[in-house]
């Protein structure tokens, strides 16, 4: 069964992993990597990834990426996003912080923050308007 626009973006706005996916390039499938993402309050999508990353030279190209996230438990739910690329702009620590507090216990941030932050090179925020939306609930098994 479909999900209401509600379902969709309360599932959203709760921490999963996501399958981001992109075209790649000619003779190639689509690059499709785990990611963590972040969900604003008026819809708007953003992932943050180093800047000379594929992911990254990949978005910039196509102008737009899909994200899907599942789930198991208590049903099997998943909602997929694709829409374009609104922005893409450099990464701050702050949003470093909120993205992995997002995920990670609370003891583990400020030094997972220090480490990324130190270590993983120039990080950039994307921004993605959800155009297209695939949902459903399965029910259980």
């Amino acid at each position: 069964m479909a999900l209401t626009r509600e379902e969709r973006e309360q599932f959203l706005a709760e921490p999963h992993i996501a399958a981001l996916a992109v075209d790649a390039e000619e003779g190639r499938a689509p690059l499709s990597v785990p990611i963590w993402y972040q969900v604003e309050p008026d819809g708007t999508v953003w992932i943050l990834t180093t800047q000379d990353s594929r992911k990254h030279q990949l978005i910039s190209k196509a102008g737009r990426f899909s994200l899907m996230v599942d789930r198991l438990e208590p049903t099997i739910r998943y909602v997929s996003v694709e829409g374009p690329v609104l922005d893409t702009t450099p990464a701050t620590i702050e949003k470093l912080r909120e993205l992995s507090a997002r995920y990670l216990p609370a003891e583990k941030v400020d030094g997972y923050v220090d480490f990324s932050w130190n270590n993983h090179g120039e990080m950039v925020i994307i921004r993605m308007r959800p155009e297209r939306w695939v949902s459903s609930d399965l029910g259980t098994v």
